[in-house]
């Protein structure tokens, strides 16, 4: 029998949970402030998480820049769950979310490939294999150690 996986609204009682998911990407998630910064946001921001029997398995939390535009401030699903369809299935329920509310378009901010780095290829290649298209690269956000891509998705 298949495992039941289910979406819902983030708890407050999901936070730790969170950050424990978080803190077993390091090869993502490194830099402790920015970890601090994540899981402190999932207080503010709109997010849902993926349960499974063990518990949070991933989460997506949600900015809101207007009433059109939204943007994927933090999404992480853990390590033994990645390539099982979790962060596919977490997006789009919250892209259906997103859709109820009005919101058109969604941005996400990742690593750009500039250096190379293999980690952060998957992610981008996550993102286009759901329907995001590069947008443009800067070293306006994370400065010139960390070029940010912009990547976009019409909703």
């Amino acid at each position: 029998m298949a495992e039941e996986i289910t979406v819902q609204r983030l708890k407050p009682e999901d936070i730790a949970q969170c950050e424990t998911v978080l803190r077993s990407l390091p090869d993502w998630f490194a830099i402790e402030e920015s970890i601090r910064a994540y899981v402190a946001s999932l207080s503010d921001l709109p997010a849902f998480v993926v349960y499974s029997r063990t518990g949070v398995i991933g989460f997506l939390a949600i900015k809101e820049h207007n009433p059109r535009a939204a943007e994927i401030h933090i999404m992480a699903v853990a390590p033994d769950s990645h390539r099982r369809g979790i962060g596919r299935l977490l997006l789009r329920h919250v892209e259906n979310w997103l859709r109820q509310r009005g919101i058109i378009w969604l941005h996400v901010k990742t690593r750009g490939s500039s250096p190379p780095d293999p980690f952060y290829a998957r992610t981008q290649c996550f993102y286009e294999a759901l329907g995001f298209d590069p947008l443009f690269e800067t070293t306006a956000f994370w400065g010139e150690q960390d070029p940010t891509l912009v990547m976009i998705k019409r909703l």
